[in-house]
This record gives C-alpha cells, sequence and structure tokens, in this order.
C-alpha cells in the first residue's frame, strides 16, 4: 500500500508567521505519525506579489523549525499550462463563462456574501449574449473565468468529503459539501490561467496527496474543491482542520496585519525550541 503523502503549501508573498509555523509543524507531525512523506510546494500563482527573496525566506523558516522535506519542491508558477488545460476541459463542457465586471462593479451588484464574507457574485455576465462575451474576448478585454456552480452541481449531484481529526488515530467522518454558497466562484484570474481552486486540486493529485491539513478557516473552500475534484476526475483526498493561532485580540495571525514573522522572532532571540513549546510541538 503506497505511503500517505502530505503536503504544506505556502505563498511566497511576505514572511512566514506563527501560524504557518503551527500548520507546518501541524502537517509534519501527521506525515510521522502515519509513516507518510511530507512535501512542500510553493504556492506563487501571484506573480505580482511572489517574490523568490519570501521563497528562500520559507526554506531558511522551515530548516529552522527542523523541519525536513522532499525535493524537487513544485512551484506553481512552472505550472500554469497544467491549469490552463484543466480550465479548457471545462471550457468545453460549457461550464466556465468569461466574466468582465470590475470590483467596484461586483461590489455594487452583490446578492450578499459568500462563506468568506466577500461579495457574492450575482451572474451578471453570464446572462451576456454570446456574441457579446466574444467580442469583448476578441477585443483583448481581459476577464475572469467562472464556474457554472450550478449546472456543475447538477452534473455531480450530492457531493461529500472524509474528515479526520484532530489526531491521525480519530476515526474520519462524512461530509456532505454545499458549493453553491459560493456562487459561480472564480477559477481563472484575468492575467493569470489560474485560481488557488483550480490549482490546489491539480496539483493535490498530481502529487497524490492523500491527506489535506489546512486551518479551520479554509473549511468552507473544501465545497469546491470536492466539486472540481469530481469534474475533473481527480482524487480526493482526507482532510483534517486544524486550529488556528490568534493574536491578543483574538484575531487569526496574518502577513496583511503585519504579524510577527519567524524572522522577527529569531532575530530576537527566541529558539526553535520555544516556538515548538509555544506552539504544543
Amino acid at each position: 500500500m503506497p505511503s500517505p503523502i502530505l503536503r504544506f503549501a505556502p505563498s511566497p508573498n511576505g514572511l512566514l508567521h506563527l501560524g504557518h509555523a503551527y500548520s507546518a509543524l501541524f502537517t509534519s507531525l501527521w506525515a510521522e505519525a502515519l509513516g507518510g512523506r511530507f512535501l512542500l510546494r510553493i504556492e506563487d500563482i501571484d506573480i505580482t506579489r511572489s517574490k523568490p527573496e519570501f521563497t528562500a525566506a520559507i526554506f531558511e523558516d522551515l530548516a529552522w523549525l527542523g523541519l525536513a522535506w522532499e525535493e524537487p519542491v513544485m512551484r506553481q508558477s512552472d505550472r500554469f499550462a497544467i491549469y490552463a488545460a484543466a480550465a479548457d476541459r471545462l471550457k468545453r463542457r460549457d461550464l466556465l463563462y468569461p466574466c468582465f465586471c470590475s470590483r467596484a462593479e461586483l461590489a455594487a451588484h452583490a446578492s450578499g456574501t459568500d462563506p468568506d464574507g466577500a461579495p457574492l457574485y450575482p451572474g451578471t455576465c453570464r446572462h451576456l449574449p454570446p456574441g457579446e462575451a466574444r467580442r469583448r474576448l476578441e477585443q483583448g478585454v481581459e476577464a475572469n473565468w467562472r464556474l457554472k456552480t450550478d449546472d456543475a452541481v447538477a452534473l455531480t449531484g450530492v457531493l461529500t468529503y472524509s474528515v479526520a481529526g484532530p489526531t491521525p488515530a480519530d476515526r474520519p467522518q462524512i461530509r456532505y459539501a454545499r458549493p453553491e454558497r459560493w456562487g459561480d466562484v472564480v477559477l481563472q484570474r484575468k492575467g493569470t490561467p489560474t485560481s488557488y481552486h483550480l490549482s490546489v486540486v491539480v496539483d493535490d493529485d498530481a502529487e497524490a496527496v492523500t491527506h489535506v491539513t489546512r486551518g479551520r478557516d479554509m473549511e468552507p473552500s473544501t465545497d469546491i474543491h470536492v466539486l472540481l475534484q469530481m469534474l475533473l476526475g481527480l482524487g480526493s483526498p482526507l482532510y483534517t482542520f486544524h486550529k488556528l493561532i490568534l493574536d491578543a485580540e483574538g484575531r487569526k495571525l496574518s502577513k496583511s496585519k503585519g504579524s510577527p514573522s519567524l524572522r522577527s522572532l529569531r532575530e530576537a532571540g527566541r529558539t526553535a525550541e520555544e516556538i515548538r513549546r509555544q506552539l504544543g510541538f
């Protein structure tokens, strides 16, 4: 029987913080407990924000924490053609459509919010005459490509996935996916042939990942991932959702909020052993 495969997949758009450290250590612990493999993936599809120095810092921080991973390391920026091919498969089934709406237009006409609290797309461009959408594309107007979520769900039927946790010894439970609450999600972004949702399921399948460990805040997005796995004929791993590391105000740590980085903690004299103990490892 093949060994379990787990992965830690940070984005190099800033320095890692304690939340990343917890997730990496949690994933490594699960891999060790299962007698499996621990992979590192660099999720750098956002080429405007991803920087080589942040990728180098990821390697440095993880090695400082005492983690080791297999080589070579998958980098999503090397795989754009593969993601585009996956999207093309969905386009041939008439499951994607171009969306030309700006952020301001989306915010003005949103029909509620998605599970992340972002404006829920009302489907404006889905109802454009085919000739008009084609004309805009031929003129070089950039578009996001959105999934016709309700049509996709009609094809797949009821969707379920397996969730384990919080320890590898716990018995998995079956949960129902509800992708319809996300509306018509973006699968290809303007100027980029993919999105997080599309690339993550394609890459997990390519690396034969058997267990996906992620923070509880990512649980709702599993709805879309399970739907895409079914549409594209990809493997569906076992999921577990770990706790989040919060700041003094009870907010999730974030690069955008300026949460202290592992590098800054190291430069202030903290040791890797102290960080691991603080995080419960």
